[in-house]
């Protein structure tokens, strides 16, 4: 089994500003998986997740409120996201149903992120304009969040291939096990048919 089957990829925390949490984990057949995280009231959300692996892609996702309130609710999706912001402080509750399956195995990616993230130090904290040195800044830090974002969609397309590949060497492999033992089978058989009419002829003659 591999390791990205079992645990997550990373997981970032910024408790000052933003809690970022990204995960990849097993569905299997009739089960559900909800994760918690307390959020407080007008702090802005995001959820965004993806079905790598498994069945036709899909899965059943719905997030709820403190009270109870359901907030998003996809059925049967391979990939979304949902913004909000929190109208009121509390525990907020998103679960993950492959209980429509009855045999299929799923691989679930999510993101999790609370907040928005913090300007750079010293970028929009003054009325001029922003100096070469803070434009360069920004643009690094922009780019490097770019690239983050390209990795783990890297990632996640490299476990997919791989799982793809993996399954398919499994059905090849077992193709040729058929293969084998039935040309075994026809060899034999034809060995045994051949001993039968000689057999037979030699029985006839005497």
């Amino acid at each position: 089994m591999q390791p990205i089957l079992w645990i997550t990829l990373f997981s970032v925390f910024y408790w000052s500003f933003v809690s970022s949490v990204e995960l990849t984990f097993e569905l299997p057949d009739n089960a559900k998986q909800c994760f918690h995280e307390d959020i407080q009231q007008g702090v802005k959300s995001t959820i965004e997740f993806q079905v790598v692996t498994g069945g036709h892609y899909d899965v059943d996702a719905v997030l709820e409120a403190p009270t109870g309130q359901v907030l998003y609710k996809g059925i049967k999706k391979q990939s979304d996201s949902f913004t909000w912001t929190a109208e009121r402080t509390g525990v907020y509750k998103l679960c993950f149903s492959n209980e429509f399956s009855t045999f299929s195995h799923k691989l679930v990616y999510v993101d999790f992120v609370v907040g928005e993230e913090k300007p750079l130090p010293g970028i929009g904290e003054h009325l001029t304009a922003m100096t070469k040195l803070e434009t360069s800044s920004s643009n690094v830090h922009e780019h490097l969040n770019t690239i983050i974002d390209y990795q783990t969609h890297h990632r996640l397309r490299e476990a997919q291939g791989r799982k793809r590949a993996e399954d398919l060497n499994t059905r090849v492999m077992y193709w040729s096990m058929g293969e084998t033992i039935l040309i075994v089978i026809i060899g034999v058989g034809q060995v045994m048919v051949l001993r039968n009419f000689f057999s037979e002829k030699k029985g006839t003659s005497s």
